[in-house]
């Protein structure tokens, strides 16, 4: 299980970044590991088998990079719908430049960082990062991205 420190050091991350309220992992643990934290909706069952030893559990929310906490692409497939800024819009002309380019040259108020890439039919994505006018996939496996094109 994560500390209340780690626990408190993501939800604020997320909601710094992403303005993804911190209230919204409350039904949730977090366990840690080396690389990063994995999530697990609470319940009775998890109480019952806590004494096991455990290597994996629930879905890998996010990972270190570095000093920096980026969250994988299904956490914010599940959560990102409740970001309120850092999120960027894409039409489907600069999709195609992303997922063939790597990048897309942008214009937005973004922040260096995280950004959470979505469709025009509020469909998410996964990240992208945003430094100097432009947006680099961070979108995962080729496959995966031609598959968003079809």
């Amino acid at each position: 299980m994560a500390t209340n420190e780690s626990r408190r050091a993501v939800s604020a991350y997320l909601f710094a970044r992403f303005g993804i309220p911190q209230a919204i992992l409350e039904p949730y643990h977090l366990f840690e590991r080396k690389k990063g934290w994995f999530i697990l909706r609470k319940s009775e069952e998890v109480k019952n088998g806590a004494h096991l030893k455990i290597s994996k559990v629930g879905l890998r929310a996010s990972r270190k990079v570095g000093h920096f906490i980026k969250p994988t692409t299904r956490f914010i497939q599940i959560f990102g719908q409740f970001a309120t800024k850092a999120v960027f819009q894409l039409n489907m002309t600069q999709l195609k430049t992303l997922v063939f380019e790597g990048e897309v040259p942008v214009d937005p108020a973004l922040e260096k960082g995280y950004v959470i890439l979505k469709m025009e039919d509020d469909v998410i994505l996964g990240l992208g990062f945003y430094i100097n006018g432009t947006i680099r996939s961070q979108l995962p496996g080729k496959q995966i991205r031609a598959e968003m094109l079809e």
